[in-house]
């Protein structure tokens, strides 16, 4: 799936709820799901600046995709950070760099957060677009 296709499904998803209570519960099942981070990159230089929580994210590179791995020691966090590497996961470094995020805004995530989480959500974003830049580097 392209990453605007994932984005649709998740925009999809989400319009089923009607309240941000139950959009909240999706986001904390959804952080139940992520898979494993390794525990050797718990680690400082693994950790995303600017979030208010704990959240480490490793990137590895295979057949020329970015496969990323994360946790968080928040609830809600671990669920944004599934959510992110759900759309960028398994995806090509060149349109990683090139999404676009609106999805966020139009399942209404930023407006439910806290101002310290949307710092930290765009804090994720950027750290996910800097593994995918180093990655495309490699790959010129």
């Amino acid at each position: 799936m392209t990453i605007e296709e994932v984005q649709n499904e998740i925009i999809d998803e989400f319009s089923m709820f009607d309240n941000w209570e139950d959009r909240y519960q999706y986001m904390i099942d959804l952080g139940k799901t992520l898979p494993l981070i390794d525990p050797k990159y718990k680690t400082e230089d693994h950790i995303i600046k600017g979030c208010q929580s704990k959240v480490w994210v490793h990137a590895e590179m295979e057949n020329d995709k970015i496969d990323f791995t994360a946790d968080s020691d928040a609830i809600i966090t671990k669920g944004i950070i599934a959510i992110l590497l759900r759309v960028f996961s398994n995806q090509h470094p060149k349109d990683i760099i090139d999404a676009d995020t609106d999805f966020i805004d139009k399942i209404g995530l930023k407006e439910h957060l806290s101002p310290t989480r949307a710092n930290g959500l765009v804090s994720m974003i950027k750290q996910i677009k800097l593994y995918a830049i180093a990655y495309q580097t490699q790959l010129n």
